[in-house]
């Protein structure tokens, strides 16, 4: 894959959060022609109000014929049944999709069919997107599935212990994300007056991130995600029963080993990270603590769900596809 210096950039789905994030970071990356902002649908056209002086020209209405003669690269901020129509559809004329719904990340036909029976077509060639773990697939990927918001977070505490061996079935992901997590079409659920000082736990045995993590980590989780009443941010703690033997050093070595070159996986040893410490940053912090040897491991990890969730991981899934430093745009 040859290097470019200026990748022509379209955005579908500017209208809601993730499109927003997005854009903000675009319309200043070094190596980002952002030509086209459209919405998620091919009748909304207006102005977006937090965009002044980035993005001034009014967001467009979908449209899949210029966004193939007019850019290079795609980001698709859409729903699952929209982005899996136009997803292939555009990585099969040539252009590059990075796709930020759930409907190209899960690899088994009939686990796709359960949690995402809108979307009706296979996208041939996808990688799916965290960077950290498939920086050699992204280069040549036609279509990159970004990672989910819960996924990432969790996937990066796990995948390496699971991978070195050092943790025994039957690990409990208890999550909790901001109200942003849930999109931008308002519902009673995220009603100001419903979430406003509460918590609610939601998706039981229900919810298709849990198919997801165990996709990519390896083992079976329990995985129980809560509304908690803040504007963005993901916190999970991570219960998991080690090995016989297994004590703090070796978590530590494995997880260090596993993100030396990681720009942005902070390990925080027992210093146990906060949503505040990673705010409208890009960053991953995990932190844990063990009691004994072949005892209890608790792992804290923490990321914004529209930045390291969303829209920054799809871009440094951008910068490393293209052969940018992976910062780019990023800071």
């Amino acid at each position: 894959m040859h290097k470019y210096s200026d990748i022509r950039v379209g955005v579908g789905g500017v209208t809601g959060y993730t499109g927003l994030e997005l854009m903000r970071r675009l319309v200043r990356h070094p190596h980002a022609d952002v030509r086209v902002a459209m919405a998620s649908s091919t009748s909304e056209s207006r102005r977006i109000p937090a965009l002044g002086r980035l993005w001034d020209a009014p967001v467009e209405p979908l449209d899949v014929e210029r966004l193939v003669s007019e850019t290079d690269a795609v980001f698709l901020a859409l729903p699952e049944a929209i982005a899996a129509e136009i997803g292939p559809a555009l990585a099969a004329r040539g252009t590059r999709v990075f796709d930020l719904s759930g409907a190209f990340r899960l690899r088994d036909k009939g686990l796709r069919r359960k949690w995402y029976p809108d979307t009706k077509l296979e996208a041939p060639g996808s990688t799916y997107g965290l960077t950290e773990h498939y920086r050699s697939e992204l280069k040549n990927a036609p279509l990159v599935a970004c990672a989910g918001c819960y996924p990432t977070a969790a996937i990066l505490s796990l995948r390496p212990l699971v991978a070195a061996g050092l943790i025994e079935d039957g690990v409990i992901i208890d999550a909790k994300s901001g109200v942003s997590g849930a999109g931008k079409t308002p519902s009673e659920r995220t009603h100001f007056s419903e979430c406003h000082g509460s918590i609610a736990a939601y998706g039981v045995f229900a919810h298709r991130h849990a198919a997801e993590i165990e996709q990519e980590v390896g083992t079976a989780v329990t995985f129980v995600p809560h509304l908690v009443p803040l504007d963005r941010g993901i916190l999970e703690t991570i219960y998991a029963r080690l090995k016989p033997g297994v004590g703090e050093d070796a978590i530590s070595a494995v997880l260090t080993a596993a993100y030396a070159g990681a720009p942005f996986v902070r390990l925080t040893g027992s210093d146990l990270p906060e949503i505040k410490h990673v705010a409208h940053t890009n960053f991953c912090d995990i932190g844990w603590r063990v009691d004994r040897p072949g005892g209890q491991l608790v792992m804290i990890a923490v990321i914004d769900n529209l930045v390291k969730g969303a829209a920054g991981q799809a871009i440094q899934n951008f910068n490393v596809a293209y052969g940018f430093d992976e910062t780019a745009g990023l800071d």
